[in-house]
């Protein structure tokens, strides 16, 4: 969906925290899937949301927790695999 198919700002929110609900990916992820801003979506899942549909805020919420919690590991993760191509390309073990 882009930016003009929605109507109003609720609605662009509560699409984005369903989005995040159902893949369970990271705020950056949910931009690039709509093609906005990562604090625009931050922004409407935490703050908008919350005042136009509580229930959904509280289910995002608990993704983007559970998200800030993991994302020191997904941070190694992207090392390692940067050091381990390095060391392909060059040949060595």
């Amino acid at each position: 969906m882009s930016e003009t198919e929605w109507n109003s700002i609720a609605e662009r929110a509560a699409e984005e925290a369903r989005y995040i609900l159902q893949t369970g990916c990271t705020v950056r992820a949910c931009a690039a899937y709509f093609h906005i801003s990562k604090s625009t979506v931050h922004k409407d899942v935490s703050q908008r949301l919350r005042a136009s549909d509580p229930a959904l805020w509280s289910a995002a919420q608990k993704v983007l927790s559970r998200n800030l919690c993991e994302r020191h590991l997904r941070g190694g993760d992207a090392t390692r695999r940067m050091y381990e191509r390095r060391r392909a390309h060059c040949g060595r073990e």
